[in-house]
């Protein structure tokens, strides 16, 4: 049966984040506040949480989840190449709503789905959200919502549609931005190719455009 805590009172956010971190510790599901919108999280090293979060949404392993970090720094422990861009973008962006597509370490004891050596990573600009990845590392979340349906802007909305799928659901009030995050792929970088915008969401192209000059929308680069 699923619990949800208020984030909000003092009384239950640390009693919440606790719980959450034990469930996600034990391969249980959590839903989580991001900056963005809400998340379905789960330890992203443990291939069996992971794989009930793609179930929970109604999705298949051709669509991983992205991994939240609390740091910059964990990046380091993540990622197989960082090109300059890609720090600049971080430095500017993070904490906040960007996401960036990046070559992951091959020798990583993960299994996120059908990621052909990439990954997605963010760090989030909330306080919950940083505090629970603080505890369990680094998560895979995607937006808590069922494949389909409408982004989850409260744990409530969450809740109405994953149900006891979730062990833990932390509630923070609705979400500030409610528009998911920008995913920039900066993969060709190393190989003197250009970062592309992927998905347009909490970051706009010309707040990109300044940090990242050659930046290309995704559209332009099938033209």
């Amino acid at each position: 049966m699923s619990v949800t805590y208020d984030t909000n009172e003092e009384a239950t956010r640390q009693l919440g984040i606790e719980a959450a971190a034990d469930a996600a510790g034990r391969g249980d599901l959590v839903v989580l506040p991001t900056d963005t919108v809400y998340g379905i999280g789960a330890d992203a090293f443990n291939r069996d949480a992971v794989s009930r979060l793609l179930s929970a949404k109604g999705r298949g392993r051709v669509m991983p989840p992205p991994v939240l970090v609390p740091s910059w720094r964990t990046l380091d422990g993540l990622v197989l190449t960082m090109p300059a861009v890609a720090r600049d973008l971080v430095e500017a962006f993070w904490p906040g709503g960007l996401t960036i597509i990046v070559e992951h370490i091959s020798t990583l004891d993960w299994d996120l789905g059908d990621t052909y050596g990439t990954v997605a990573v963010r760090m989030p600009l909330h306080p919950v959200a940083l505090e629970l990845l603080q505890k369990v590392g680094p998560m895979a979340v995607s937006s808590a919502n069922t494949s389909g349906s409408p982004a989850a802007l409260t744990a409530a909305d969450a809740e109405a549609m994953l149900g006891d799928s979730v062990d833990v659901y932390l509630e923070a009030g609705r979400s500030e931005l409610a528009v998911a995050s920008t995913i920039v792929d900066v993969t060709a970088c190393s190989s003197g190719g250009p970062p592309l915008l992927r998905r347009p969401g909490a970051v706009s192209l010309e707040q990109l455009r300044e940090v990242a000059p050659d930046l290309v929308a995704e559209e332009q680069a099938k033209a």
